[in-house]
């Protein structure tokens, strides 16, 4: 595992699950993988980025995938994002066609959400890496673990938080959220197996600034 710089916040709410027996096996799955040969996705040192860039007193919306893209050069730590100059992929194609008809934005020229993580936008993966080629493929090591860890320390937040969860997987993941204090959105997943059967059209991005203000929040910046 790498030498993490937390944001702030997120050390004292996640730090001791680092020395926890099953992020150790964890960790040594990733080492015999590199061993091996096989390319992790993303690098290294932006396995933990969504965590570095949105500090845990900052976050006001969470997005949550499943895990990382596994072709060369897209993952980058944020689920969905891809660094600048990238090709969409499908499902974030998708994204920000919902985003660009619900918020009347310009679509942007890059397909890098960073922009959303440093206003306060986790976006959060179930899985934290993958193999390359191979979506899925470090599904069951441990991160899920890790994540529940996350998803426990957000709905434990006094400050309302709204919860964009997309596909039946985001979903299970947030079941316990406490509806009296948070948010929680749901629709398919934007990926276009799926985003037809109201994915499209959700206006997630509307409606979750429309709740923070009605919850005496600021607004969300969603430009790019």
């Amino acid at each position: 595992m790498p030498e993490l710089a937390w944001g702030r916040g997120w050390e004292e709410a996640l730090g001791e699950q680092l020395q926890a027996p099953y992020m150790r096996e964890l960790s040594a799955f990733l080492r015999a993988e590199k061993a091996a040969g096989t390319r992790i996705f993303p690098p290294s040192a932006q396995i933990f980025r969504a965590f570095q860039l949105t500090p845990l007193p900052q976050v006001r919306a969470v997005i949550l995938g499943q895990d990382p893209y596994h072709a060369q050069g897209q993952a980058e730590g944020l689920c969905f994002s891809v660094p600048a100059g990238v090709a969409w992929p499908p499902s974030l194609r998708n994204i920000l066609k919902e985003w660009h008809e619900d918020l009347a934005l310009p679509l942007p020229q890059s397909g890098c959400l960073q922009a959303w993580a440093e206003r306060g936008v986790l976006l959060l993966n179930t899985v934290l890496t993958v193999a390359e080629g191979q979506a899925g493929a470090h599904q069951g090591h441990g991160w899920e673990q890790f994540t529940d860890v996350v998803m426990q320390r957000l709905n434990a937040c006094e400050r309302p938080i709204v919860f964009m969860l997309w596909g039946s997987h985001a979903q299970k993941k947030g079941a316990f959220i406490d509806r009296q204090r948070h948010a929680v959105f749901k629709a398919p997943h934007p990926s276009p197996l799926s985003a037809h059967r109201g994915f499209l059209g959700c206006r997630h991005f509307s409606r979750c600034n429309e709740w923070l203000t009605a919850h005496g929040e600021q607004a969300l910046d969603w430009s790019l």
